[in-house]
C-alpha cells in the first residue's frame, strides 16, 4: 500500500510525518504553523528534509521516526526495548495504516512485525491550543510472552536548539531551574520514587540560546504519569535533536501475555517564542477540559499550620469564625482527626473519626464551618500506612513490600499497595462512608513519602505500575461516587506534580514551603505547565515554619495573589493591623479572581535576579494586575525599569497600585513621577506598546517587598476593583 506524506495542524502548531521504508513515520517537523501545504508542497517539504548518506554511515541515513529502532539504522536511544525470553530484541515494525482524523489535527498509526509477534498503535494529535501529543500502544500478538522493558515517545527539535532548560530540588525546595548546553550525547532525567518526587523536572525544555519567558524559541515535554518516568534530551553526531520521554518500568514490571497490551502514559509537547507563549498552550488546553473546576475557587484556610494536632473544638471554631469574618471560603481540617492519631508516628490506615476527639463524630464542627458560609474539607492520607496501626496488625500483607521483610521507613509509616484488590477495597469502603456520612466538599489527599523496594508482597513483582494505576481507579471511582467532592493533590508538599494526577484532582499542593522567597521561584516554574488557578498558594504565619524567615504582611500576601488562594496561619489572635491588611488582600483576590484563574499568565525577563515581575492579563487583554517584587538588593540604584509583557499594544491603559493603603513605597526616597500620581488620584495613561517596549521606572523598595500594579484598559470592567469584596 501507498502511504504519503501527512500534516497535522491546529491552535498554530504544525507536525509533518513522512513514511519511512523500514519502520514508522519520521517527525520530519514540529513547530510554528506551516500553513496550508497542498500534496505537492507537502511532499516537496519532506523530500527537503532527507538527508544524504555520509561516508562511514550506513546506507539508509537514520532518521527520527515516532519509534526510533535498530532496525531502521538508530543507533541513538531507542523508542522500545524488549525480548521473549532473550529473543526477538530487535523488531521492524512495517505500517499497515496511516488515518487522519476529523479536522487535520490527529492521526493513529497502525503498524506490525508479525515475525516478533507485536502489533503498535501511535496516536498523535494537536489540541485547540497546539499542544502536540503522543501516546503508543503495544499488543503482544505472538503465542508466549513479551516483556515491555521501556516504550519512549519522542519529540523532534529545531536545528537551533542550543540550551536545556530543567527544574530539580527538594522537599520545601520543588522546581528549582537549572539549565546547561545541549551537546552531543544524552542527558537523562529518572525518578525511581514511585512518584514523580520533589527533585523531578515538570518539563524538559529545550531552545535556542538565551531563550526567556518572553522570547527565543523553545520546545518541551511534559510526561502526564504519577508513577516512575524519565525523560531526556539527546543530540546525535549526525546532527538530530530531540526529547523523549516515557514510564520507568522495573524488570518484569510489564510481562504481556498473549493477546495483552501496554499503553504508555500521555507525552505532551509544547512550543513558543518564549516559555510564557509555550506555557500558555498547557494553560489553555487545560481549560478546555470539561473536568476542569468552572466555579470560582474559594479562598481557603488549612488548619495544619495552625493548630497542627492540637484539635480542640473551641479552637477550631474560633480559627473559623476569624476565617469567616476575612471573606475565607473553604476551612480544611488537616491531620489527626481520625482514631488514635495524636502525632505522626501512629494510625495512619485506621480512617475512622476519633470518638475520644470528636465524641459526637465531626458534625459539630462542620455545621458550624457550614453555618458560617463555608464549606468543610478533610484531610487523609489513602495510601500510607503506619506499622503502628490496627490496619498494618490485621493486614501486613497489604504492605509494598520485598519477600518479607519492610522496606525503610519513611516518616515513620510504609506505601500500601493498591494493586491488591483487598486493599483497594478497603480504602474505598473507608473514604467513601467517611465522603457519604458527612458533609465534606473537599479532600485534601496527601503522600508523604517516596517508596522504596515496591513489590507486591505476594509475587515479589514491581508493583508501582500497578499502583498508580489503581490509584487512578481509586480517584475516578471517588469522583463518580461524590461527583461534587473536589480533591487538592499533595505529596511532601508538591511532590506529585503531573497531568496524570491533575486529570482526576482539582489542585496541586504547590509545596509545604510557604515562605515567599521560595514560592516566588517555585511557582513560576510549575507555571510552566500548571495554570495558576490549580495551584494552592497560600499565606503563612510571619516566620516561615520551614526557613525561619520572617517576612511582612503584604509582602506574603502580595505574592501569593495569583493562584488558589488561601491561608495557613493562626489567624485567630490577630492584631487590628494584621486583619486589616488580611482583609485587604483577601479582598482584591476575590475581586480580581475571575481575571487570575482565566487569564494570561506572563513573567517579564529583567535583568538584575533580585527584580521579579509577573501578571495576569485579562482575556480580551483590557486590564492586568501584575506583581513586582524585590527579592534581595537590586544591583542598579535606582533599579531601572519595568516592561509589562502580553498587553494589547493599541490599548491605552491607566496605571494604579492595587492596594494605595500600603502607601508610598518610596523607603525615604524622593517620590516617583508615576507612583505619585496613581496615589494622588490621577493616574498616567500610556499604550500597551509603551508599557511592553520602554516601561515604567521600578520603584525603590526594600528587600522582600512586592508591590501589586493594576493596568486598566479604557474599556476595563470598572467593577474591577482593589476594594471590592471587602468583608
Amino acid at each position: 500500500m501507498t502511504i504519503t506524506p501527512l500534516h497535522l495542524s491546529r491552535g498554530g502548531t504544525s507536525v509533518v510525518l513522512d513514511p519511512h521504508q523500514y519502520g514508522l513515520p519520521v517527525l520530519a517537523y514540529w513547530g510554528p504553523d506551516l500553513g496550508d501545504l497542498d500534496a505537492d508542497q507537502l511532499a516537496a517539504l519532506t523530500a527537503a528534509q532527507r538527508p544524504q548518506r555520509v561516508s562511514g554511515g550506513i546506507d539508509v541515513p537514520a532518521r527520527l521516526t515516532l519509534l526510533p529502532l535498530e532496525s531502521a539504522g538508530w543507533q541513538g536511544t531507542p523508542g522500545l526495548t524488549g525480548d521473549r525470553a532473550g529473543t526477538h530484541l530487535y523488531p521492524r515494525f512495517t505500517v499497515v495504516s496511516m488515518a487522519a482524523g476529523v479536522g487535520g489535527a490527529a492521526a493513529t498509526i497502525e503498524a506490525r512485525d508479525d515475525d516478533a509477534g507485536l502489533a503498535l498503535s501511535a496516536h498523535v494529535g494537536l489540541s485547540e491550543s497546539g499542544l502536540f501529543t503522543q501516546r503508543l500502544v503495544v499488543t503482544n500478538t505472538g503465542h508466549d510472552d513479551y516483556e515491555v522493558r521501556s516504550l519512549n515517545l519522542s519529540f523532534p527539535l529545531c536545528h537551533a536548539a542550543a540550551e536545556v532548560l530543567d527544574t530539580t530540588g527538594r522537599h520545601l525546595r520543588e522546581r528549582s531551574p537549572q539549565r546547561h548546553d545541549l551537546t552531543v550525547g544524552t542527558y537523562a532525567r529518572t525518578s525511581r520514587r514511585g512518584r514523580p518526587g520533589a527533585d523531578a523536572t515538570v518539563l524538559l525544555a529545550a531552545g535556542i540560546r538565551g531563550f526567556g519567558f518572553e522570547q527565543g524559541l523553545v520546545q518541551g515535554i511534559h510526561i502526564a504519569w504519577s508513577g516512575n518516568q524519565h525523560v531526556l534530551a539527546e543530540k546525535t553526531p549526525a546532527g538530530d535533536a530531540f526529547l523523549a520521554a516515557g514510564e520507568l518500568l522495573a524488570p518484569r514490571e510489564v510481562v504481556l501475555a498473549p493477546g495483552e497490551s501496554y499503553s504508555t502514559p500521555e507525552v505532551i509537547g509544547s512550543w513558543g517564542d518564549g516559555l510564557n507563549e509555550l506555557s500558555g498552550r498547557f494553560h489553555r488546553h487545560l481549560r478546555s477540559r470539561p473536568v476542569h473546576p468552572r466555579r470560582p475557587r474559594p479562598v481557603t484556610l488549612n488548619t495544619w499550620e495552625a493548630v497542627y494536632f492540637d484539635l480542640d473544638i473551641t479552637r477550631l471554631r474560633a480559627l473559623a469564625d476569624r476565617a469567616a469574618a476575612l471573606g475565607v471560603e473553604r476551612f480544611v481540617l488537616d491531620d489527626g482527626w481520625f482514631r488514635g492519631r495524636r502525632d505522626d508516628t501512629s494510625s495512619l490506615g485506621d480512617w475512622y473519626v476519633d470518638e475520644t476527639v470528636w465524641p459526637d463524630g465531626l458534625t459539630p464542627i462542620i455545621d458550624h464551618v457550614r453555618g458560617l458560609g463555608m464549606e468543610f474539607g478533610l484531610w487523609f492520607e489513602p495510601e500510607m500506612v503506619n506499622p503502628d496501626s490496627d490496619l498494618a496488625r490485621a493486614h501486613p500483607e497489604w504492605i509494598l513490600q520485598p519477600e518479607g521483610r519492610l522496606p525503610l521507613p519513611g516518616r515513620q509509616q510504609q506505601v500500601l499497595n493498591l494493586g491488591h484488590p483487598d486493599a483497594y477495597a478497603y480504602i474505598l469502603e473507608r473514604l467513601d462512608d467517611i465522603l457519604t456520612a458527612n458533609d465534606i466538599a473537599y479532600v485534601k489527599w496527601d503522600h508523604n513519602r517516596d517508596l522504596l523496594e515496591a513489590a507486591d508482597a505476594r509475587t515479589g513483582r514491581a508493583a508501582v505500575h500497578r499502583h498508580v494505576e489503581a490509584l487512578y481507579r481509586l480517584l475516578d471511582e471517588l469522583r463518580t461516587r461524590h461527583p461534587d467532592l473536589e480533591i487538592e493533590s499533595c505529596a511532601s508538599g508538591g511532590a506529585r506534580v503531573d497531568l496524570g494526577i491533575l486529570a482526576r484532582t482539582d489542585r496541586i499542593w504547590t509545596s509545604d514551603c510557604i515562605d515567599p522567597i521560595e514560592r516566588l521561584v517555585n511557582q513560576k516554574y510549575t507555571g510552566l505547565v500548571v495554570p495558576p488557578e490549580l495551584m494552592g498558594m497560600h499565606i503563612g504565619g510571619p516566620a516561615s515554619h520551614s526557613t525561619g524567615r520572617a517576612h511582612s504582611l503584604p509582602f506574603r500576601a502580595g505574592t501569593a495573589i495569583f493562584g488558589h488562594y488561601g491561608i495557613e496561619w493562626d489567624i485567630s489572635d490577630l492584631t487590628e493591623g494584621e486583619y486589616e491588611i488580611l482583609a485587604r488582600y483577601i479582598g482584591l483576590h476575590r475581586a480580581w479572581r475571575d481575571d487570575l484563574h482565566r487569564g494570561t499568565l506572563v513573567h517579564a525577563d529583567l535583568v538584575d535576579p533580585s527584580m521579579d515581575l509577573r501578571g495576569i492579563v485579562s482575556q480580551d487583554r483590557r486590564r492586568a494586575l501584575f506583581g513586582y517584587s524585590l527579592t534581595g538588593s537590586s544591583a542598579s540604584y535606582p533599579p531601572g525599569p519595568l516592561t509589562f509583557p502580553g498587553l494589547d499594544p493599541e490599548a491605552v491603559y491607566e496605571v494604579r497600585l492595587a492596594v494605595p493603603q500600603e502607601g508610598h513605597p518610596g523607603n525615604g526616597q524622593s517620590p516617583l513621577a508615576w507612583l505619585h500620581a496613581a496615589l494622588d488620584g490621577e493616574p498616567l495613561r500610556l499604550s500597551g506598546r509603551v508599557l511592553g517596549q520602554a516601561g515604567l521606572q521600578a520603584p525603590v523598595l526594600l528587600p522582600e517587598q512586592t508591590l501589586l500594579i493594576e493596568l486598566r484598559g479604557d474599556q476595563a470592567d470598572q467593577a474591577v476593583d482593589g476594594m471590592a469584596g471587602l468583608r
